[in-house]
């Protein structure tokens, strides 16, 4: 038999029910109660049974949320010459990655909110991830989708590590719909940031941005590849940050960057088309990053010893720009960040480093200095 409510339960679960991402501060001010008083309440329902979800916590500080892929990458590497058509002993690794997810749990790992949107299949390749990734992001938006297998990349790699074949499996992303995202209307009205890669459909990121403009959110697009530049929406304007790299950048413009000028130009034709802040990343010669009020300024590249993996380097990369940013840094921290965040990762054989928090942060920016 259930518990029956008390009068100031029923009043919160009926407020709960209006809005599931109700703060408790704003709980306890409709209420006129403290917020440790909400919070005990809110305790008793959810012993009860009342409250099943935790939706309501999400607004306790605004989110990111980032939008996009979440894969299961998996290396086989073979131990003698490959040869085809017939069996080779390998051995064989298993990891997670994805760009929304990768820069997920690097914000989470640096201390902000962090809600996780994407689609996966109902397997054990998604309980894999979601082990791995719910110490550092919400996982209650995403979409479960029945027949669909959870987004994966496989990598054969030869007796040096060189790539023999890659195999991306990605299908479920086109289940990222603007259908499934107006759902999320209220986390994206009220997210702190904004964060969508370029494995979401082309109609979704055009619907993203604009209701990123409507509800006066910033939003931050990260391509994937070259071949995806082509789901860039047609309106750029407004969008807070593109950060590409230099194969991307050429790729979208039909051009060739082979020297510093070049270079300038391209993050000058970024910004004409109304995005605020454009970073392009070019390997050992370091990232060029720009907006209309600070100019162009060059990182140059840190020098990288002992380099064991650089998977996920760009989304370190991408996660300390935004995180900068949103501490309102100027572009030479924000740059500076960046580079020192995908450093440390390359020195990392993981894809978000372990080590990884705000303080760390800090003190590899200082010692760089």
């Amino acid at each position: 038999m259930t518990e029956r409510m008390t009068e100031k339960e029923q009043l919160i679960f009926n407020l709960i029910q209006k809005n599931p991402y109700i703060s408790q501060q704003e709980l306890a001010e409709a209420l006129g109660l403290s917020r440790p008083s909400i919070a005990n309440i809110i305790s008793g329902l959810t012993r009860k049974g009342e409250i099943l979800g935790r939706a309501y916590v999400l607004n306790e500080s605004q989110q990111i949320v980032c939008i996009g892929g979440a894969n299961l990458d998996r290396k086989f590497q073979v131990k003698n010459k490959a040869q085809l058509g017939t069996s080779n002993p390998i051995q064989s690794a298993k990891s997670v990655g994805g760009v929304a997810r990768n820069i997920a749990e690097n914000l989470g790992r640096l201390g902000m909110g962090v809600s996780l949107v994407t689609a996966c299949g109902t397997d054990s390749d998604w309980s894999f991830i979601e082990e791995s990734s719910t110490l550092y992001m919400h996982l209650d938006q995403v979409a479960k989708i029945p027949g669909k297998s959870t987004g994966s990349y496989t990598a054969v790699l030869d007796t040096d590590g060189e790539l023999i074949i890659a195999l991306a499996d990605m299908e479920v992303y086109e289940s990222i719909t603007p259908e499934l995202l107006q759902k999320q209307d209220v986390l994206l009205s009220r997210a702190k940031c904004i964060v969508a890669d370029l494995n979401c459909p082309k109609e979704t990121l055009q619907f993203l941005c604009q209701f990123a403009r409507k509800h006066d959110r910033p939003i931050a697009l990260i391509p994937v590849s070259s071949p995806k530049m082509n789901r860039i929406p047609d309106d750029l304007d407004g969008i807070a940050w593109l950060i590409t790299n230099r194969d991307e950048s050429e790729t979208y413009f039909n051009i060739k960057i082979t020297n510093e000028d070049e270079w300038k130009l391209a993050l000058e034709k970024w910004l004409s088309l109304g995005i605020a802040n454009v970073v392009i990343t070019n390997g050992k010669k370091g990232a060029m990053i720009a907006n209309n009020e600070e100019g162009i300024f060059h990182m140059p590249s840190i020098e990288t010893k002992d380099i064991l993996d650089v998977t996920g380097a760009g989304d370190a990369f991408s996660s300390a720009v935004i995180y900068s940013w949103l501490n309102g840094k100027n572009l030479r921290d924000i740059a500076k960040a960046g580079a020192v965040n995908a450093s440390k990762t390359l020195q990392s054989s993981y894809t978000v480093r372990q080590d990884l928090s705000a303080a760390q942060l800090q003190k590899d920016m200082e010692e760089l200095s």
